[in-house]
């Protein structure tokens, strides 16, 4: 017999009798088309090779285990992207495992132990989720930016031993410096992280009110002027982990920590917080607050004060401002439920709605409520496919948020991107720069910014916005890289276009788009035209002039400059 090493994936639908007993000629076409549109490309792309085809499945060979798992990622993340343009009935998900082991070869077919565990790693994973080996897991740790999260040993059908399985986890990045595209040296001024605080309460349905509050400790720390505070996006990657502060520190570019717990009981709250110095590990400050849970936004207030009060010895600028508040306790939990869920997925904004408008119902003057709604109805219909009657819905939303609190950056913010795609750029500048006035440390505020300077024509300041949004928040959402490479290509620099929009966890089908004008402009004709394909393959009605009627150019030339890319790439004029 002939032996050899490999990484084997295996990829399975779930559900897939149920979805054939429903609609079998849809189905069976569904997932053809998925099969020759996403998966065939993928998997030759990153250098596999699919073996074996089963109905509702199929077995796939590579002879590098990153890119085995890349090339996992890349599919379940294909797969979302879909998903969110199709029916809730039409839409089906996969399953993957992936293993490193010995196999046995007859042919063009793969036998052997090593196909056995992934088949079943493959039965582990989550639906939308990926399962592999411990050897796999140790195999590309420290490769690729993704964490591993243990799911312990497992014991399978026909398997002697038991296998010590990991999940990948998609959404969280790894904490990890490497590919950052600005420096994180220590600023002049004081820079902060403020780690999610711990539940302490023995409900597990507690946990949203203890990152609630850490949550609003960033927001208010983030209005003090001297301070650079590290947006939630990256303090939160380190939730649930066993991490040495100094090393956060380090990884996010900051001197100070704050960390603490939340003990919610009855009509009663505790909350435990302090600050450390990650320069020499040295405690600054800490204190524990106890009071009646209808003082809790008090009790913050205080909590800010007292941080603010441990850092102004050296940095004498920063003085604690204090922002509007609801008095309703009800309201503020369905805020804070809904907030956490309006950016993760079509299907969590639209369960975050009811939710905010709970809030509101409760307090009707409650802007941060108002804010969020708009910000819920803008994702629906500007990223996931909702009607023209969510965005209008969003802006006014974000309109009365701004109303009944002016100070509300985010509010602004939300508002400011409206009025972009209202093709009113002049205004929504105005927003943004209002925002930013606020709230210095923003980081979507100036993700937006940077796009609308290149939509104004100035996209070499552009480009310093991006930096500054990676600078206060360094594992952002992967639309922050789209930005970036678009910015990148309006300002001419195409070779680092490239290199942002194949970054992993940006490569999606919308990035294409962009990437492949990009590699036209650098000649690279037929890489552009293929990736051209595959942005088309996901998008089959898209035209290069309805693209450009819609675009809030000011300038005729910067237009022009998008379309003559999508020309060179081979996209339909």
């Amino acid at each position: 017999m002939e032996r050899k090493l490999a990484a084997i994936l295996a990829i399975d639908v779930v559900g897939y009798s149920a979805l054939m007993e429903a609609d079998e000629a849809g189905t069976f076409d569904r997932l053809k088309s998925g099969r020759k549109e996403l998966f065939e490309p993928e998997i030759a792309r990153r250098h596999g090779r699919i073996f074996k085809l089963m109905g509702d499945g199929l077995l796939a060979e590579f002879g590098s285990v990153v890119d085995a798992v890349e090339c996992a990622v890349t599919l379940q993340r294909g797969m979302a992207e879909r998903n969110a343009s199709v029916a809730e009935d039409q839409r089906f998900e996969v399953r993957i495992g992936i293993n490193l082991g010995e196999v046995i070869v007859e042919g063009e077919d793969r036998y052997g132990e090593g196909v056995n565990v992934a088949s079943r790693l493959q039965q582990l994973a989550e639906p939308g989720g990926i399962c592999v080996s411990e050897k796999v897991s140790k195999e590309v740790q420290k490769k690729l930016a993704f964490e591993f999260e243990p799911m312990g040993e497992q014991r399978v059908k026909n398997i002697a031993e038991p296998i010590y399985c990991y999940r990948v986890n998609l959404q969280l990045p790894k904490a990890t410096p490497a590919g950052r595209p600005v420096s994180l040296e220590l600023p002049d001024k004081a820079a902060v992280a403020v780690l999610p605080f711990a539940n302490m309460s023995s409900d597990p349905e507690q946990e949203f009110f203890a990152e609630g509050l850490a949550e609003d400790l960033i927001t208010d720390l983030s209005k003090v002027p001297g301070l650079l505070v590290i947006a939630r996006n990256s303090s939160f990657v380190y939730k649930g982990r066993s991490v040495d502060v100094r090393s956060i520190a380090k990884d996010l570019g900051v001197r100070y920590v704050v960390e603490g717990s939340v003990q919610k009981a009855a009509a009663r709250v505790r909350i435990n917080a302090q600050l450390i110095d990650a320069h020499d590990n040295a405690h600054v400050w800490a204190d524990r607050f106890d009071g009646e849970l209808a003082d809790v936004f008090a009790l913050q207030d205080e909590v800010v004060g007292k941080i603010v009060s441990a850092i102004s010895g050296a940095f004498p600028s920063a003085r604690f401002m204090t922002r509007q508040r609801t008095s309703n306790l009800k309201a503020y939990e369905f805020l804070v439920r809904g907030r956490a869920l309006v950016t993760q997925s079509p299907e969590a904004n639209k369960t975050a709605r009811p939710l905010l408008e709970r809030a509101i119902q409760l307090d009707p003057g409650f802007a941060e409520a108002h804010a969020w709604l708009a910000m819920s109805h803008v994702f629906g219909s500007m990223h996931w496919g909702e009607t023209e009657e969510h965005r209008a819905l969003g802006r006014a939303e974000a309109q009365l948020a701004v109303s009944l609190d002016p100070g509300n950056a985010g509010a602004h913010t939300i508002l400011g991107y409206i009025l972009h795609f209202d093709l009113k750029a002049d205004e929504a500048a105005a927003e943004f720069a209002t925002a930013l006035r606020i709230d210095p440390n923003h980081a979507d505020a100036w993700i937006f910014l940077a796009e609308s300077k290149a939509h104004l024509g100035n996209a070499v300041e552009g480009i310093e916005c991006v930096q500054n949004a990676f600078r206060l928040d360094p594992y952002p959402p992967g639309r922050y890289y789209w930005v970036r490479g678009y910015v990148e290509y309006a300002a001419r620099r195409y070779a680092d276009a490239v290199d942002t929009l194949r970054h992993e966890t940006t490569y999606r089908t919308g990035s294409r788009r962009i990437l492949a004008a990009a590699l036209a402009r650098l000649g690279q004709i037929d890489e552009a035209k293929e990736e051209a394909r595959q942005f088309l393959a996901a998008n089959p009605h898209f035209s290069i002039r309805q693209w450009a009627s819609i675009q809030p150019f000011r300038r005729e030339a910067d237009r022009q400059h998008f379309v003559d890319g999508y020309l060179m790439a081979g996209l339909p004029e």
